[in-house]
């Protein structure tokens, strides 16, 4: 349920509204937009007299909240929200882009540094690289571990540029205390015990779309975190899986305006997981920026071919630069 409140409330009467309906077991969220106040409410509302509470002079309108996603949702908090990364000028929402780049997997320190200065030079604000890695086959490349998290925390003190790596477990997260966004994997956007303990967490969390998840349960696992207190989710689409062959998955761009339309909170697209090929990359970044992405997360690689991992989808610092440019033109082009 949320209550919009009027534009002349006084600071007393909304305290002793929220006071009632915390008496009545309920918990209160308050969003304060720049016209209207809103006031939503989490918990058991079937005692609430709606009718009570929209008789008050105060009082705009009371609506009830069908969908199960109450603290992702747009209606309980209409205005964008905007998330900053901490100790850097790096903003996702509200207008704010933001380009994530960075190899697949961290695999040496001169390679993380070659990579960010380059991308950094391009324009992107978080330096991407993953030190744990989820692998299909048990045999393949798994990563640093604890190695690469402090090969990303010494380019960081390097570059300036904050750092984005995957958590695969919750035991790990004592390793990420220099990490600046955490981010949950495609196979783990329903670790619901996860995201629960991400809840508790003061970083932001990049939430990536499940390989066959809609969008209803992306956004409830987005409601897992929040409702564990870290509002700070950013939420990204990176392809579901389909009968196609021709590209590794296929790349919901309507994702961005839907869940834009559901949600406040911002949305960024990987077209590097979702298309598994370079040469698509270029086309699908303009595409998602067209159609009002937040951001983009894209693969950088200075040698692709020898690639420890995902190779065929990463681009060259040079290819890099190149859709940087491309994507900042269709920005200015869509806001004019």
């Amino acid at each position: 349920m949320i209550i919009a409140l009027k534009r002349n409330v006084r600071a007393e009467e909304q305290e002793h509204l929220i006071e009632w309906l915390e008496d009545q077991g309920v918990r209160t969220h308050i969003s304060e937009g720049e016209f209207q106040t809103i006031i939503g409410l989490v918990g058991d509302t079937t005692r609430i007299d709606t009718d009570l509470i929209s008789g008050l002079a105060f009082v705009e309108g009371v609506t009830r909240i069908s969908e199960p996603f109450k603290k992702a949702n747009r209606k309980f908090h209409p205005e964008d929200t905007v998330i900053r990364v901490p100790g850097s000028t790096a903003a996702f929402g509200g207008g704010a882009f933001q380009l994530i780049a960075g190899p697949c997997s961290v695999e040496s320190e001169a390679q993380v540094e070659t990579i960010a200065r380059a991308v950094k030079k391009s324009g992107a604000g978080v330096l991407r690289g993953g030190a744990f890695k989820p692998r299909t086959s048990p045999y393949d490349f798994q990563g640093l571990h604890e190695e690469g998290i402090r090969i990303l925390s010494e380019v960081k003190k390097l570059t300036g540029l904050p750092i984005i790596t995957e958590i695969m477990d919750i035991a790990h997260l004592p390793l990420f205390e220099d990490v600046d966004i955490i981010q949950v994997g495609a196979r783990n956007m329903q670790n619901f015990e996860l995201l629960k303990e991400l809840g508790k967490t003061d970083k932001p969390i990049l939430l990536k779309r499940g390989l066959a998840n809609n969008m209803k349960e992306l956004l409830m696992s987005a409601e897992y975190i929040m409702a564990g207190g870290n509002e700070q989710v950013i939420l990204c689409e990176r392809g579901v899986r389909t009968f196609e062959t021709y590209t590794r998955n296929t790349l919901d761009l309507s994702a961005v305006a839907v869940l834009h339309e559901l949600s406040h909170l911002p949305v960024v697209v990987d077209p590097s997981h979702a298309t598994g090929a370079a040469r698509y990359v270029k086309p699908m970044a303009l595409a998602a920026a067209a159609c009002g992405a937040d951001g983009l997360m894209i693969e950088v690689h200075n040698d692709p071919p020898h690639a420890l991992c995902d190779g065929p989808q990463s681009l060259t610092p040079e290819q890099f630069d190149d859709v940087a440019k491309a994507v900042a033109k269709v920005r200015k082009a869509i806001m004019e």
